[in-house]
């Protein structure tokens, strides 16, 4: 006999409504170019691009289009942590919007600090960097064989929110899209 012990999960919902899809493409797109912080962390950082990651923390309070997302993402954290047999709502703690020039990546991490962690997607062109999730069994796995399964990529697009545990490892691949990849990640406590 042969059962499954720790599985690790991934939720995924389309939320692809198109006037807040739209209303929040606006928005980052004004980010992008207004929010100064901003712009200089992620030139610092050598971000292909914009994030509000360590500019703006009051997103949901600045932008009705945040306002409306931060609800969203508040209902499917809570239907996630029900499926992981949690018997605590998350919170949501941090939230922040992301435009990603072609070739952009983001290095391995993870999100410390929290315990759900995501990313839904506003924009994505194809050829957009896909998400790449790690086995998190992987650093102890010493002189395994090589699991087809080692790695897991979701492609972008828009309108998909994926959460996951926080302690889940990932990272986004550089893409090739003639277009930017806009999206917004956040942080449940």
């Amino acid at each position: 006999m042969t059962r499954t012990l720790f599985a690790t999960r991934l939720y995924e919902a389309d939320l692809g409504d198109a006037a807040l899809l739209g209303d929040l493409a606006h928005s980052i797109r004004t980010l992008a170019s207004d929010d100064e912080a901003g712009i200089r962390w992620s030139r610092e950082h050598r971000y292909a691009g914009y994030t509000s990651y360590a500019s703006l923390n009051d997103l949901p309070k600045r932008d009705p289009a945040f306002t409306e997302l931060a609800k969203l993402l508040t209902r499917h954290a809570s239907a996630f942590a029900r499926e992981l047999g949690w018997d605590r709502k998350p919170r949501l703690d941090s939230l922040w919007a992301n435009l990603l020039k072609s070739g952009g990546q983001h290095s391995g991490h993870i999100h410390p600090h929290s315990i759900v962690s995501g990313t839904f997607y506003v924009a994505a062109p194809a050829g957009s960097g896909a998400i790449r999730f790690e086995d998190p069994r992987l650093p102890l796995m010493m002189a395994a064989p090589t699991h087809p399964d080692t790695f897991v990529t979701v492609e972008p697009r828009p309108g998909l929110l994926l959460m996951w545990e926080s302690w889940l490892r990932h990272e986004v691949l550089p893409g090739t899209a003639k277009g930017e990849r806009l999206s917004i990640s956040f942080n449940f406590a």
